[in-house]
């Protein structure tokens, strides 16, 4: 009896992952709906422990949004995104964590007042975006610029209203905001994209800038 091609059982488990799926939406969306601050999603490498530079911007940041009445939602691992957390949280405020299940498993920092653990990368960027009043990243590899492309595009292309959108601090990012200045000089982007994009030098800069557009 020949057996049941491959593609065949794809679909039925593809079928079985939908309801896996809805019920991440289900409460990512619930947990994130109930919550009476606004919220701002932070972005930065898990590699940067303490001692390092960004982990030291990064809990300033929390701490600084947490104490201005500003919820952190992050990714809930280490590094920065621990840092950001660690800062809310140590201030009393709002600490959020979007946990995601990696082969190399991720651990969640301890420093989350609410905290979802994720298996689809796609479930994850909805919840970070679909409750955020603005978005800060602070230096990071591949992860955080996935994450930066993905909302700039999207804010772009006017598939979710525009909110403000962060880059600190500015000398790490200058690279980066350089070679968009070259994509505007090409065709590829449009002069007034380059403005999706706000680079800024400390956490106090980001309050002010938040405040002057809630």
């Amino acid at each position: 009896m020949p057996k049941k091609p491959l593609i065949d059982q794809l679909h039925h488990e593809d079928a079985w992952r939908l309801f896996r799926i809805l019920a991440e939406f289900v409460e990512g969306f619930e947990t994130l709906a109930e919550i009476e601050v606004p919220l701002v999603s932070v972005f930065g490498s898990a590699r940067f422990g303490e001692g390092h530079p960004a982990y030291a911007l990064g809990y300033r940041l929390g701490r600084a949004l947490a104490e201005a009445g500003y919820g952190v939602v992050t990714g809930g691992g280490p590094g920065v995104m621990e840092a950001v957390n660690r800062g809310a949280f140590e201030a009393g405020g709002v600490s959020v964590g979007l946990n995601i299940e990696l082969p190399h498993e991720q651990k969640p920092n301890p420093y989350q007042t609410h905290a979802l653990t994720l298996r689809y990368f796609f479930v994850r960027k909805v919840l970070f975006v679909r409750y955020a009043v603005g978005f800060v990243f602070l230096p990071g590899g591949f992860g955080t610029l996935d994450e930066l492309s993905e909302v700039l595009v999207l804010i772009q292309t006017e598939k979710v209203h525009p909110f403000p959108v962060f880059a600190l601090d500015r000398g790490y990012w200058q690279g980066l905001l350089s070679w968009m200045e070259s994509l505007k000089e090409q065709g590829a982007i449009d002069p007034k994209d380059l403005a999706l994009l706000t680079p800024l030098d400390s956490p106090e800069e980001v309050v002010q800038a938040l405040k002057g557009v809630s």
